[in-house]
């Protein structure tokens, strides 16, 4: 076996291990997203905007594409075609971009975003008294996080008529008119950043495998060009 051939053949089994690796977390994060919509199905009338069923979107769409990625890679190492690693390599590659540009857009922005996410919020409270599903998840998150309103329990004043929720008193009386002082949206922020640490963690060590794997896909791409031209 030449060099060529050598160095060919411990690229492809190194970027298989790689992909596999990637895909592996790509199934990770998938799971992570599922167990969060059915942890957080209670609250699924609520606005996208909401932080617990908003991460849990993203890390569905981000697991989903991230599977379909490194399958892409795993078949075109094992393969050894070009086709399907300049596909790999080029989905990869927007998907790396659009990762980084959300992470920079979320880190400029954040402020903007959460006042755009709490007045969507408090907004969509205007149907609580008619909509069962909303106050079914309004409900639900203000007995689970105990907390009463967007920002405060004054939120509620203009919809329940200077009164607030039942699930807003800890003692579930009606009308409540002395409930939690703690704001929803905080709260259930805080608690999304509590338990997402080691998501985090673990999606900064999938975007090195991702970095990795790009300039893995590339060498390989060219090792297998040089290989067809030097059999020609």
């Amino acid at each position: 076996m030449s060099v060529s051939a050598r160095c060919l053949c411990f690229v492809k089994y190194l970027m298989f291990i790689f992909n596999l690796v990637f895909w592996l977390g790509g199934c990770g994060l998938f799971g992570v997203g599922v167990w969060l919509s059915f942890t957080q199905s209670k609250f699924s009338s609520l606005p996208l905007s909401f932080p617990s069923l908003s991460a849990a979107n993203l890390l569905l769409v981000a697991g989903g594409v991230t599977m379909v990625t490194g399958f892409l890679g795993c078949l075109g190492a094992l393969k050894e075609q070009r086709c399907l690693l300049m596909t790999f390599f080029t989905i990869l590659l927007l998907l790396v971009i659009t990762e980084v540009t959300l992470a920079i857009v979320l880190y400029v922005f954040h402020e903007k975003l959460d006042k755009k996410a709490q007045d969507e919020l408090k907004r969509g409270m205007v149907a609580y008294p008619s909509d069962e599903g909303l106050r079914d998840s309004w409900d639900s998150v203000q007995r689970m996080f105990k907390c009463c309103g967007v920002n405060n329990k004054t939120d509620w004043h203009h919809v329940m008529n200077d009164t607030l929720p039942a699930s807003c008193c800890s003692v579930n009386t009606e009308p409540c008119h002395d409930g939690w002082s703690e704001p929803c949206y905080e709260k259930a922020r805080k608690w999304l950043l509590n338990n997402i640490h080691s998501v985090l963690i673990f999606g900064v060590c999938i975007a090195i495998v991702q970095i990795l794997a790009l300039g893995f896909s590339m060498l390989m791409y060219c090792q297998i060009l040089r290989a067809e031209k030097y059999l020609d």
